[in-house]
Parts: structure tokens; C-alpha cells; sequence
């Protein structure tokens, strides 16, 4: 890394550079493999949530994907129109809004089983790496929230 302190930022060198080109590449990935399903990524992260536990609330699902609501009712409304998903209001609390997955949203689960094996393969690296990797990636991104 370059380490003189009046030398410009190298681009390569950049630990926000890579991250953001990893993003690019792996979005690009698993955009091959969902665009035949009629799906987005953000929308395929909406339907991880709910294939592990449903129903949800906006709000909770909104922090688990830490998208604010402005970013995620447009969402929601995509898979709702293509019948994926539902939204309807909580009986315990009319403020909440409950997001269930429909019978064709849970058939995609299947649909989408090995997206995540196919996408890391592709990377070269064997599961060890992807899980060290992985680990690396949260914890640094645990300290940038949690720095003053």
C-alpha cells in the first residue's frame, strides 16, 4: 500500500475501491441468474428474508436489509404486483404492515437454492475463503457503524 502521506490515494489501493467492484461483480452474477425469474437483487434479498421467517413486518424487514422505507416500498410493491408477496395490516397493530411470502413466492426458494453456491464458485475461492471472507466483510462493516 502506498504509504507516503503526500501522495494521492491510489485507486487500487483502496479498500472501498475493492469492495464496491466486488459488489458490481457479484450483483452482475446473480443478475444472470435472476432476470429469467423476473426478479432484481434487492428484490431476491426481500425473499431471503422471508423464506427464513415470515411474516414480517415492513419495519423489520427494513432493518434486517437496513433499507429505509422510501427505498423499500418499492420493492414490496414489485413482488406484490407480481404476486410473490402480501402486505396486509397486523390485527394486533394497524400501524404495522405484516409481508408474507404467496405460493409462487415460496415455489422460487426451490427456483433459487444454489444461486449463492453458483455465485461463489465463480469467485475461485473454495468455501473456507468465501466464509472467511464473509466474516471479514461483517466485522468491518460492524466497526464503520459502530465508529464515532
Amino acid at each position: 500500500m502506498n504509504t507516503e502521506t503526500s501522495a494521492a490515494p491510489l485507486l487500487d489501493e483502496q479498500i472501498c475501491f475493492a469492495l464496491y467492484n466486488a459488489s458490481r461483480a457479484m450483483t452482475a452474477r446473480y443478475k444472470t441468474l435472476l432476470e429469467p425469474l423476473g426478479l432484481t437483487y434487492p428484490q431476491y434479498l426481500v425473499m431471503l428474508v422471508l423464506w427464513e421467517s415470515q411474516p414480517v413486518t415492513v419495519s423489520q424487514l427494513g432493518e434486517r436489509l437496513q433499507l429505509d422505507s422510501g427505498t423499500l416500498s418499492p420493492l414490496l410493491k414489485r413482488l406484490e404486483s407480481a404476486m410473490l408477496i402480501t402486505r396486509a395490516r397486523s390485527v394486533d397493530d394497524e400501524r404495522s404492515v405484516l409481508v408474507s411470502l404467496t405460493a409462487a413466492g415460496d415455489a422460487l426458494r426451490t427456483k433459487t437454492a444454489r444461486f449463492a453456491e453458483l455465485v461463489c464458485s465463480a469467485s475461485g475461492l473454495d468455501v473456507a475463503g468465501i466464509q472467511s471472507l464473509r466474516d471479514q466483510v461483517v466485522a468491518f462493516a460492524s466497526g464503520l457503524r459502530s465508529a464515532p
